[in-house]
């Protein structure tokens, strides 16, 4: 199947979903509106550049903050009308013409940016694959867990900061033939996972922290304010004030599920400009599971067996399989998936990453050849995973090496002030929680710069996620929020 049939097949998907969605909304238009289950989940890439100074340079003038240089606006959206104000209790009726006059706007704006995803024409699926095998493998059964879209973007970010080899390296790891190729499609990325209608919330943000002795070239600062939404901010880089202004930005855009993490970061004197990307993502399962169904039960991870609680359901649904693997989906009410990829018996979850096609199907949309509607047992452990990851060797792996080296490394694009800047930390913090509710994930990255076998024929078949797997997360627009391994639920 090629890049445009796969598009087109997920597209009748959506709207086939967003016509089911419109049905259900009005058939309960006059019923009490109930408490919904959320999907949450944030990322945050951190870029921090530092070098060897020369002489200072007058700060900038403060924004509404004391640091603030420049604050992006975000997209504004129909939103995703409350039944409940539609509602008068004294008298028992329900607006039924503005109702469906809010609704059908914010179908029509849904409908326009899940049309921003075809035109994110770049092929995906090389960085997809590898910074999977990168940053999830090889840890000794510990949980990973990232975010391809965030860790995307703030290298999108990156090569926008640098020139010659240093940005040759990034666009061939991201698998860009140019600059503007890059733009053009991280622009689409960004405006094709951006939500913010109360149905599905996909918030996207970006950040420049500026060392106030440095001056930097404004047509660059333009070009990620204008593509990546990037606000900036000034101030003495290494002061206590400072890096708190940062953990409060970070924590702000990702709903403080990265509190602990974000509180770690520290910039210093020595740092030049750091860099940051967040995403936050929230969503209702279609179909959440009882609570009176959950029970404990052994999960057998790579180190030992453990007791948890394990969520159960029995539907019909999708079932997928591949050679060494099965998987279901759970969607999630207005669009986006949770996919769970089963290792078969004898099999890793780690050499699942090392399976093309594994990881096809991760990136499938659930769009695959090997699929049936079937009854689903589903046993699902409820996890909370945390993972604190340094990106640089994977980074370097990927082929980005320049960067890090002061000697080699070339951001004239960002500041002609001095040379010898380089990343000299790179790294991402991700968490990922499921109950009966739904699902919460977080992730963040910082880069420091110094100077299932055959299908039979049975209708009914069991799912038991009882041994570590894979996930990853899509939004509306289908493409990969987050992936991780699960090898132990707690």
């Amino acid at each position: 199947m090629n890049r445009e049939e796969l598009y087109d097949g997920i597209t009748d998907i959506r709207e086939d979903l967003i016509d089911k969605t419109e049905k259900h909304i009005r058939q309960k238009r006059r019923r009490r509106r109930k408490t919904w289950m959320a999907v949450t989940a944030a990322a945050l890439t951190l870029v921090i550049l530092a070098g060897t100074f020369f002489s200072p340079l007058p700060m900038a003038p403060e924004g509404r903050n004391g640091y603030a240089v420049a604050e992006a606006a975000y997209p504004q959206m129909a939103p995703y009308p409350d039944e409940a104000s539609y509602y008068n209790k004294m008298t028992d009726d329900f607006d039924d013409e503005a109702f469906s006059q809010d609704y059908d706007a914010w179908v029509t704006d849904r409908r326009e940016r899940l049309d921003m995803a075809k035109a994110c024409d770049a092929d995906l699926e090389p960085f997809f694959t590898e910074s999977a095998r990168q940053f999830l493998s090889g840890f000794d059964g510990e949980n990973r867990v990232y975010s391809p879209l965030n860790v995307y973007l703030a290298l999108g970010m990156l090569a926008e900061l640098t020139d010659g080899d240093s940005r040759q390296q990034i666009l061939d790891a991201l698998g860009e033939e140019n600059l503007k190729s890059l733009r053009a499609q991280a622009s689409a990325l960004w405006n094709a996972s951006y939500y913010d209608d109360n149905a599905t919330v996909s918030i996207l943000a970006s950040s420049l922290w500026l060392n106030e002795n440095i001056s930097f070239v404004p047509s660059t600062m333009d070009t990620l304010a204008k593509t990546y939404y990037a606000s900036s901010y000034q101030g003495e880089m290494g002061s206590q004030d400072f890096n708190k202004a940062l953990a409060d930005w970070l924590n702000q855009q990702t709903g403080g599920l990265l509190e602990e993490q974000a509180s770690g970061i520290q910039l210093t004197q020595e740092t030049v400009l750091a860099l940051a990307t967040t995403i936050c993502f929230q969503a209702k399962w279609r179909n959440s599971f009882l609570e009176s169904e959950t029970a404990p039960d052994i999960f057998h991870g790579n180190k030992a067996d453990t007791t948890c609680d394990f969520l159960h359901a029995s539907r019909v649904q999708e079932y997928y399989w591949g050679e060494h693997f099965s998987a279901i989906s759970l969607p999630m009410e207005n669009e986006g998936n949770m996919y769970i990829l089963l290792p078969d018996e004898g099999i890793s979850a780690e050499e699942l990453l090392n399976d093309p096609q594994a990881m096809a199907f991760l990136l499938s949309g659930g769009q695959w050849d090997n699929q049936k509607s079937l009854t689903v047992n589903i046993s699902l452990p409820k996890f909370d995973v945390v993972s604190d990851l340094d990106l640089v060797s994977g980074l370097q792996n990927l082929g980005i090496l320049d960067v890090f080296d002061p000697d080699l490394s070339d951001f004239s694009p960002m500041t002609r002030d001095q040379k010898g800047i380089y990343v000299s930390q790179a790294k991402h913090a991700a968490r990922v929680q499921i109950d009966e509710e739904g699902c919460t994930a977080a992730a963040y990255t910082v880069m420091a710069m110094s100077g299932g076998g055959s299908m039979s024929a049975h209708e009914e078949i069991d799912f038991v996620a009882d041994r570590p797997f894979l996930f990853v997360i899509t939004g509306p627009e289908g493409l990969p929020l987050f992936a991780g391994i699960v090898n132990q639920p707690g």
